[in-house]
């Protein structure tokens, strides 16, 4: 726009603050500076600042006999997590992440489904009110009554011996791996805890989906024969599968990076943030506590990308 347009457009005016509007509204380009100065620098230095130098870190040693950081570029680092000892830690991470996302997901899709095809009126908000509900109250507390519910003297087991069922507990408890001197110390315990916490994550992405589904789509299976399961199969799974996996980006990487539901319910094997808080802690180890934190930012990085593929970021 040339000087003389904006002359005739907006005369020059006398004071500070209106010569200081003339000027941003004749250079938007200086006032969206302004206005999205202040937030990308906090984003960039406060957050990814921080985070960059957290990996950088990563790429040094520590030394043996001093314990002192090495600064001298290295992947020696990284070649830890490949010991038997940090590559568990690792797998079972992981593992437990993908369990937690499957069972959200069976879990979650009646649930959403009810939602999206019967909930009317005042259902509907019952629907919301009791999928946000646990989200309001505090997490600490949620993890420390779940805590007291799998404990052996807790709800569980009480109710399982009123009803003389008491040895399928035991028998569960004896196996190895997922089993334990109680629920609130065994990975089984700990598996629910996390279900529990992350399910409203997995059902509101799962019912916005379900909601894009043409009624008639189902109908018109019905029609041509198709049975229920079909109809699943065929028709609502493949257009609900977006909304499942935008739901397993949060359980999966909320459940990757979790530390406090396996240190307080769950065996003493440790999971990847409690690793990354032992050896920046208690360690003093920072650069194998920046390798451990570089990990589930590869795998979610492969993980949003295969799920921006197949759409996902459209049920959100």
């Amino acid at each position: 726009m040339s000087a003389a347009a904006h002359q005739s457009i907006l005369p020059e005016r006398s004071g500070f603050t209106r010569r200081l509007s003339d000027f941003l509204w004749r250079h938007p380009h200086v006032l969206l500076a302004i206005l999205l100065g202040p937030p990308v620098l906090w984003l960039g230095i406060i957050y990814l600042g921080s985070l960059f130098a957290l990996l950088l870190q990563s790429f040094f040693s520590i030394d043996d006999f001093s314990g002192l950081i090495n600064y001298e570029f290295t992947l020696a680092t990284y070649k830890q997590l490949l010991i038997p000892a940090n590559f568990d830690i690792i797998l079972r991470t992981v593992v437990m992440a993908a369990l937690v996302t499957l069972a959200s997901a069976i879990i979650a899709f009646p649930i959403a489904y009810y939602a999206a095809r019967y909930a009317r009126g005042k259902w509907k908000a019952i629907f919301y009110l009791g999928v946000m509900l646990p989200l309001w109250s505090s997490y600490l507390v949620k993890i420390y009554a779940w805590k007291l519910i799998l404990a052996k003297e807790g709800i569980v087991t009480w109710a399982l011996a009123k009803l003389h069922l008491l040895w399928v507990l035991d028998a569960w408890l004896s196996l190895p791996i997922v089993g334990g001197n109680s629920l609130s110390i065994s990975y089984t315990g700990t598996f629910i805890v996390f279900i529990y916490v992350w399910m409203p994550f997995m059902i509101l992405p799962i019912q916005a989906s379900l909601e894009r589904v043409p009624g008639n789509l189902i109908e018109a299976s019905a029609d041509l024969g198709g049975n229920p399961a079909q109809t699943f199969r065929h028709v609502l799974f493949p257009l609900a599968l977006p909304g499942i996996v935008a739901g397993s980006i949060f359980t999966f990487s909320l459940t990757l990076g979790d530390y406090i539901i396996p240190q307080v319910i769950g065996s003493s094997r440790l999971f990847i943030g409690q690793a990354v808080y032992a050896q920046q802690g208690t360690a003093g180890n920072i650069p194998l506590a920046a390798a451990f934190t570089v990990v589930p930012i590869v795998i979610m990085g492969l993980y949003l990308w295969m799920a921006k593929r197949m759409g996902a970021f459209d049920a959100l």
